[in-house]
C-alpha cells in the first residue's frame, strides 16, 4: 500500500560509532507529526471541479502540496483545515504550493458545490471528487482510509496497518441530513519538493506552524 501509518518519531541517546566524524547540523523540526519511515507522494487520479481528470502525482511533482480528505457538510474540522491553510499561505506566500481537497462525500459534493465551498477559502484550492470506490481507493493510497456507513449508528472506518490515534489522526464522524455519517481523518498531509511526506498536521496545529514549515517543504 502506498500509505503508511503516521506515527510520532522519537529520539534516542547513544554514542557515535566514529568519534572523528563531524557533527551534522540539526535539521529544523517540523511543527506537525513526522512519519517514522519515508513515505512517497501518494499516487491517485480523480476528477477536478470542472470535470477534468486530475492525477495528483502528475500534476504536483516537485512542489509543496497539502492534501486533505473531507467534505463540504463537515461542520468543524474541514473548514478549519482549509481556513488554516489559506491563512498560512497568506502569512508566507508560496506561489508553487498547492492545496488539494478530496471530498469523501461525492454523492453530495458535486463539482459546483465543491468549487463554491473551496472558493470561500481560496480560488486556487483544487477540489477533487470521483465515485465512492475511486475516493476510497485514493484514501487508501494516501494511507488515510475513511468510510460512509448507512444507519443511525455507523462504525468508524479502519485499517489493520494504520494507527491513526497515535498521530492524532483518528477519524471523525458527522451524521448528515440524509441519514448517514461520513468519517474522515482530520489530518493535513504535507508533501515536499522531493515528493515525500515529511510531516502531517493533525487538529490543533496553527496557521503560523504551517507557515513556518513552508520553507522546509518548498
Amino acid at each position: 500500500m502506498a500509505g503508511s501509518a503516521l506515527l510520532l518519531t522519537t529520539g534516542g541517546c547513544g554514542s557515535s560509532s566514529s568519534a572523528s566524524a563531524p557533527a551534522s547540523p540539526p535539521r529544523p523540526a517540523y511543527h506537525g507529526v513526522e512519519p517514522t519511515s519515508p513515505t512517497p507522494r501518494a499516487r491517485f487520479a480523480l476528477t477536478d471541479t470542472t470535470g477534468a481528470p486530475y492525477d495528483l502525482y502528475v500534476r504536483t511533482p516537485g512542489r509543496a502540496t497539502f492534501v486533505y480528505f473531507g467534505y463540504t457538510h463537515c461542520p468543524d474540522e474541514c473548514p478549519t483545515a482549509m481556513a488554516d491553510l489559506a491563512a498560512a499561505l497568506r502569512k508566507r506566500p508560496t506561489p508553487d504550493a498547492r492545496v488539494v481537497f478530496v471530498t469523501t462525500d461525492p454523492a453530495r459534493d458535486t463539482g459546483p458545490v465543491l468549487r463554491r465551498w473551496l472558493d470561500q477559502f481560496s480560488t486556487s484550492f483544487v477540489g477533487l471528487r470521483g465515485t465512492q470506490a475511486q475516493v476510497d481507493a485514493a484514501t487508501e493510497a494516501a494511507g488515510l482510509p475513511v468510510g460512509k456507513q448507512q444507519g443511525p449508528q455507523p462504525t468508524l472506518a479502519g485499517h489493520p496497518d494504520q494507527h491513526p490515534k497515535e498521530a492524532g489522526t483518528a477519524p471523525h464522524q458527522h451524521k448528515g441530513p440524509l441519514g448517514y455519517a461520513v468519517s474522515h481523518s482530520a489530518v493535513i498531509l504535507a508533501y515536499d519538493a522531493a515528493d515525500r511526506l515529511p510531516v502531517a498536521y493533525p487538529g490543533g496545529v496553527t496557521p503560523s506552524d504551517i507557515a513556518a514549515d513552508l520553507p522546509l517543504l518548498s
